[in-house]
């Protein structure tokens, strides 16, 4: 099927001119020529996303089938939605781009070809066409001549739903039609929403094949020594994974089949409040021409202020993974030998790193303790603690115990060392203590990787029952255990047990749990 039949098959009809294929700099000049965006000193494009600078993830909806409706974990964040609903805000939306200009993009999602899916992005956006380019897998010009889009997702920021009349809860609507494999975005011009409405799909499709979707980013060192590092947004996955010292192989979702793990994406999404090229080179270095910024404030001669939160704290740099050095170009990698979970501790109290039992690993991954940060969501203006089971709730259609029963087995089968991480606070929660130095956790990071970790004792925490190691290579001993970065200890229990008692509250929630997993809680007694 051509481009024009399949956009008739879609109802997209009359339309402007439809730009196929764009390369970077045709799609940057018709960003700037349409007064859209400006360039940075170093020929990144910058643009600016309006109301919404992060995700909405109370407009994200999934158009409820009977064929569907069993393997969806409806609620809070599945809300379902009708197939007439859906098809009347569509109608619409296919005659608000009629007479529009249209940029395609033809891409696909999934390293390994054998998992892979074709997808066609329609935007309505030059910027947002770049946006999908970069991130998504460029696929070759063989791929090209046949090309079938699996999935189709149709984004125009400037139109809006009529919540009255559409059911939504605002303008914004992403809605996802995983039988007709149709994506809808409308009303916002935040460029993540692009990504993770895909990932969302793919997070719905790859377990019925039997491979893991997981929300983390992963690198490899020259002895093929896998790590991935599991986390909501802003804990730390793309900067810790841009080790100098490994090869990247993706820095937000991936899959992990009987053969080992591959990459979702061609490019990588790194949040740049407070970018330095002294803390973080290899993404400061990325952001030059066919780069795409978001919300990150400039000077009159085009200089990024990263410090600069104006707009939003979720500044975010979009580029495609060629351009970080050393890039694990094919976006496979071998089993994972270290797993790290990151939590951004708002309390204040988890330890810097912890060791994790099989059952304390399945506990937390199923937990998925963390704060969602500033600017990640819409509301969201100051640390948040919450619960997002396997740390990417927002994105996992399906119950979380399918996800978290396929980790288990491949912790056991492949001997995986997992640890915890507090990317969060020391010395106090949120507004008393102060963020965790990033030095110290890339120190410990790489301590966990390499296996230093396995050669220092540990004790057990008397709260949250982890291993806590005595001592870590380039690390002070005395930030280790987090009870001694606080001025009272009474002060710092007492934060401990309140974490510890919504560790409880949350882990109530989930049915069938084995006694093992619930064992492996924090206590609550002491």
């Amino acid at each position: 099927m051509s481009l024009a039949e399949h956009l008739r098959s879609l109802n997209l009809i009359n339309l402007g001119n439809v730009y196929y294929n764009l390369s970077p700099s045709k799609l940057v000049e018709h960003t700037i020529r349409r007064g859209e965006g400006s360039l940075t000193l170093t020929g990144a494009l910058n643009i600016n996303t309006g109301k919404y600078t992060g995700r909405s993830p109370q407009d994200r909806f999934i158009v409820d089938y009977p064929e569907i409706h069993k393997n969806i974990n409806w609620g809070r964040v599945n809300k379902p939605i009708s197939p007439e609903v859906f098809e009347r805000i569509y109608a619409r939306l296919a005659a608000y781009l009629q007479k529009k200009d249209v940029y395609v993009f033809d891409g696909l999602i999934g390293a390994d070809r054998r998992y892979t899916h074709s997808v066609r992005f329609i935007n309505e956006l030059p910027a947002h066409n770049l946006f999908v380019r970069q991130l998504f897998i460029r696929p070759s010009d063989k791929e090209l001549e046949n090309f079938i889009p699996q999935f189709t997702v149709i984004s125009a920021p400037n139109f809006n739903s009529i919540p009255e009349l559409d059911k939504t809860n605002s303008e914004v609507f992403v809605i996802l039609d995983l039988v007709k494999k149709i994506i809808i975005i409308g009303g916002t011009h935040y460029c993540g929403e692009l990504k993770k409405s895909m990932f969302t799909a793919m997070n719905f499709m790859l377990p019925m094949a039997n491979v893991l979707p997981m929300h983390c980013s992963a690198n490899v060192g020259e002895n093929g020594d896998v790590a991935l590092f599991f986390g909501l947004s802003g804990t730390g996955k793309t900067t810790l994974s841009a080790d100098p010292e490994r090869r990247l192989i993706g820095d937000d979702e991936h899959g992990w089949s009987e053969d080992g793990i591959f990459n979702f994406e061609g490019g990588c999404y790194a949040k740049c409040i407070n970018l330095s090229r002294e803390k973080e080179p290899q993404i400061y270095d990325a952001i030059k021409f066919g780069a795409l910024l978001e919300n990150v404030v400039l000077d009159e001669k085009g200089n990024p202020d990263y410090s600069d939160d104006r707009y939003t704290e979720n500044t975010r740099a979009a580029y495609p993974i060629e351009y970080i050095p050393n890039a694990v170009l094919e976006g496979t990698g071998g089993h994972p030998k270290t797993i790290l979970f990151l939590t951004a501790d708002a309390f204040g109290v988890l330890p810097p790193i912890s060791k994790l039992t099989k059952e304390q690993a399945m506990f937390h991954f199923i937990s998925g303790y963390t704060s969602k940060l500033a600017g990640t969501e819409r509301g969201i203006v100051e640390p948040q603690a919450t619960f997002s089971c396997c740390f990417g709730e927002p994105f996992m259609p399906m119950n979380p115990s399918v996800y978290a029963k396929m980790l288990g087995e491949k912790i056991t089968n492949h001997n995986v060392n997992v640890y915890l991480v507090n990317t969060g606070w020391t010395g106090g929660p949120y507004g008393v203590g102060k963020r965790m130095d990033l030095s110290y956790t890339r120190a410990m990071v790489r301590a966990a990787i390499n296996g230093d970790l396995e050669k220092v004792e540990y004790f057990e925490h008397p709260i949250f029952k982890v291993l806590v190691p005595k001592s870590c290579p380039n690390v002070p001993a005395e930030i280790l255990n987090p009870i001694n970065t606080w001025e009272s200890n009474e002060e710092y229990n007492k934060y401990a047990k309140e974490l510890a008692i919504r560790f409880y509250e949350n882990i109530k929630k989930f049915e069938d749990l084995t006694d093992d997993i619930i064992e492996a809680a924090p206590s609550i007694s002491l």
